[in-house]
């Protein structure tokens, strides 16, 4: 399931959608924790991307980690409020000054408890 996180101006019950499928949307509390995994394709390799996810992610006070992947990907998990979790992944559609962004696919995944920081891990195929 790809999904993006966004915040409506007429939103007053202070709820972030993550999902529209049809007619229902989902929605997460300003505070309950979510995770996501994201890949992110494009110029995406050697312009900063990984530096760029690490910077965004400690900036929003989110855990999780970051790594390039063998096919030219980025991959990453980053866990957080609803709201930051979107802000991060508006973030990843933009990226850094040199990167191009194609294409971003984020799913939802489970919270994994225990997680203290945000890091750079080692490429992968």
């Amino acid at each position: 399931m790809t999904t993006t996180c966004t915040r409506t101006a007429t939103d007053r019950s202070r709820r972030t959608p993550l999902s529209e499928t049809g007619d229902r949307q989902a929605y997460v509390t300003e505070t309950q924790q979510i995770r996501v995994r994201a890949s992110i394709s494009g110029t995406v390799q050697g312009v900063g991307f990984r530096y760029f996810t690490v910077t965004e992610a400690k900036r929003l006070g989110m855990t999780g980690w970051v790594r390039n992947r063998m096919d030219g990907t980025v991959e990453t998990e980053a866990q957080g409020t609803g709201p930051d979790v979107g802000r991060f992944v508006a973030r990843l559609h933009v990226g850094p000054r040199w990167s191009m962004v194609e294409h971003v696919a984020v799913d939802h995944i489970p919270v994994v408890s225990g997680e203290r920081s945000f890091t750079v891990r080692r490429d992968r195929e």
